[in-house]
């Protein structure tokens, strides 16, 4: 019997890096380490992968999962919806984005049925799943629409044993001030220390990083650090968590890869995924 975790794969745009990504790891058997993959997507883009990269594995194509036979062959789940042709390199396309709407659905779908243990995708197009009619802000937010999740959620990235997240997301910078608040950054604590926990880690220190330079310099370069980032540090230590800041973000991740804390919570999205 199987023990690995069969985990969905997708391309990602097929327009993108990302088919390529996807072919090198399947070449390099990166996957077998970690779980049992079946690839969730059109198998003429993994071929196309495969051709730009000179080199390729024996595929077993399936129109459904009931069909594969996990012990030999690169499973692949052919969706038979992006058209290389219609799919050039670097080109924001309709099919592009509708086939990654349909895949993120199928996905949802095939692990709620229980097919599937996860699923992860290789880069997507914003842009072409809002061309394609994607009505919410983000992948994550399609997501929590087709799971029913009300609950908050965000981007988790792990690098090593170090964890981060982050108050506000995709969204301009000159926009990130006026959306940090008391209650998002405390949002993005709790997910953080609930995900943490849920990893094993029963006490998870966090590091909350400033927004300004040296921490707002006691508000002569800002004031988010006082009126924002540290109460809600004050209220989620009164919730029992083990949050501490706010930090320059140097500081925090000089920190934090020395071992002294377990996750950072950003201010906005590129301070955490520099990382």
């Amino acid at each position: 019997m199987n023990k690995k975790p069969v985990l969905g794969i997708m391309l990602g745009d097929g327009a993108g890096v990302g088919p390529e990504i996807v072919a090198k790891l399947a070449v390099q058997n990166f996957f077998d380490a970690y779980c049992t993959p079946v690839i969730i997507s059109d198998v003429r883009l993994l071929q196309r992968a495969f051709n730009v990269i000179g080199s390729s594995v024996p595929l077993q194509v399936v129109s459904d999962l009931d069909q594969a036979d996990w012990s030999g062959d690169l499973v692949v789940l052919d969706q038979k919806n992006q058209d290389p042709a219609k799919v050039p390199f670097g080109e924001l396309t309709y099919e592009a984005g509708k086939a990654n709407l349909d895949g993120l659905k199928l996905c949802t779908e095939l692990y709620m049925a229980k097919k599937i243990d996860g699923f992860c995708f290789a880069p997507l197009n914003k842009a072409g799943m809002k061309e394609a009619g994607c009505k919410v802000e983000s992948e994550h937010h399609y997501l929590a629409q087709l799971f029913n999740h009300t609950e908050p959620f965000g981007e988790i990235n792990v690098v090593g044993d170090l964890w981060t997240t982050r108050t506000t997301s995709h969204i301009p910078i000159s926009e990130v001030s006026k959306n940090l608040t008391v209650e998002r950054i405390l949002r993005a604590v709790r997910l953080a220390n609930t995900s943490l926990k849920s990893s094993g880690i029963a006490k998870p220190r966090l590091a909350l990083a400033a927004l300004n330079p040296h921490a707002g310099e006691h508000g002569l370069c800002g004031r988010e650090e006082i009126d924002v980032i540290e109460p809600a540090i004050a209220k989620a230590q009164e919730m029992g968590i083990d949050a501490s800041g706010p930090y320059p973000s140097d500081i925090t991740f000089i920190k934090a890869f020395r071992g002294e804390f377990d996750g950072v919570v950003t201010m906005y999205h590129d301070q955490g995924q520099i990382a």
